[in-house]
């Protein structure tokens, strides 16, 4: 569900000082437009709002999510918009942020006992 080969390589992009920022950042920004999409789903928007969360997601090895809005973006940018299965992209979403977060913070205590 995560590619932490894509998570490790943005961590030694930036550096693990900025990294708990960055993956703050993003997942209220990507909370955002989920939420966005689960309530007020605007088909004027919705292409630009899949594109946006596509490479979010996609940074932080959400690759489930980031194939998914792909599918989306591919069908608003057609007019068929209104096929996409928003409950599909959010439980995905969902699914993704928490296992990214239990394993990130696993992985944090790893590296904190180990330093």
């Amino acid at each position: 569900m995560i590619d932490w080969t894509r998570v490790e390589e943005l961590q030694d992009e930036i550096g693990p000082d900025c990294f708990d920022e960055v993956v703050n950042l993003f997942l209220a920004e990507a909370g955002d437009v989920v939420a966005r999409l689960r309530d007020n789903r605007d088909p004027s928007r919705l292409a630009v709002d899949l594109h946006f969360l596509k490479g979010g997601v996609l940074n932080l090895g959400f690759v489930a999510v980031s194939n998914l809005c792909a599918e989306g973006e591919s069908l608003a940018s057609t007019g068929q918009g209104d096929r996409f299965d928003i409950t599909a992209l959010v439980a995905t979403y969902e699914q993704s942020r928490l296992a990214f977060l239990t394993e990130y913070e696993s992985r944090l205590a790893v590296q904190t006992s180990a330093g």
